[in-house]
């Protein structure tokens, strides 16, 4: 598909059906700041209406260092009241674009994660980290608190009594930690993350496109249901898989011990 040049993001087709974003201001940490937010606003819309031949995203950040030190402090420094707002609905509308995005999103943490920086990696659908990266939810220490689906994507995650400490102690933890608790899915040597990353990427890309949105969309929503409603919504989206031409090319594939050719149909 074809993209727009960004500001502040850089994009490109990394393997078959995979779309690379790297937040690309690493003289600033990749700080979020107002332009950012703008650009993955219009991203995230973008592949929510027509994704094209993309099936899978991976976010990850420029540099060595830092995935995303959160929003840009200086930026904020001496805004009014009303600007501060408008700058936080801009981020609130691009965090809930990420999230309801159909496509699956795998966050490649290249370095450290903190504040909203963080709270983009959980709302990646999952993430692997290198192992020298950090995690902070550092809101606390500026007299704020998450407001980008920390207090919620958190604990979720890793139980609501690990949240409370990590949110209210605003203290970083390693990436075994993460490991160990449920945030990340692998710690990677820096020079494995991307590999790594791409390799699940092209292994996700490679299966059913309306498969894969499916699943996301039955575990995300089936999550804040009781179990038997879940099962049932479940059960709605495997029936809407039935007489796609994906599930009669699977089968088809299958039987003539071929690999399957989906078309997202």
């Amino acid at each position: 598909m074809d993209l727009p040049s960004y500001q502040t993001l850089k994009t490109e087709i990394a393997a078959p059906h995979v779309l690379l974003v790297t937040l690309n201001r690493p003289e600033v940490a990749n700080a979020l700041n107002t332009r950012m937010g703008r650009d993955f606003l219009d991203l995230w819309t973008r592949l929510t209406e027509d994704a094209g031949e993309v099936r899978c995203v991976v976010l990850t950040g420029a540099g060595d260092r830092v995935f995303c030190a959160g929003a840009d402090l200086k930026e904020r420094n001496g805004m009014t009241r009303e600007q501060w707002r408008r700058q936080h609905e801009l981020f609130e509308r691009h965090y809930w674009a990420m999230t309801d995005l159909p496509l699956p999103v795998i966050a490649a943490v290249n370095g450290h994660a903190y504040a909203g920086g963080f709270e983009a990696v959980l709302s990646c659908d999952f993430a692997y980290t290198v192992k020298t990266a950090r995690f902070a939810l550092t809101e606390v220490t500026l007299g704020i608190m998450p407001g980008a689906g920390g207090t919620q994507n958190l604990p979720r995650a890793v139980g609501e009594r690990r949240a409370k400490e990590i949110i209210m102690t605003a203290r970083p933890f390693s990436a075994q930690q993460a490991l160990d608790w449920g945030v990340v899915n692998e710690v990677c040597e820096p020079g494995e993350l991307m590999p790594r990353v791409l390799e699940t990427a092209r292994t996700i890309a490679g299966n059913a496109p309306l498969s894969i949105r499916q699943v996301k969309k039955s575990v995300r929503y089936g999550m804040q249901m009781e179990l038997k409603t879940a099962y049932r919504f479940e059960v709605e989206a495997y029936n809407h898989l039935v007489e796609t031409e994906d599930r009669y090319e699977g089968i088809k594939a299958f039987n003539e011990k071929r690999k399957p050719a989906f078309k997202g149909k």
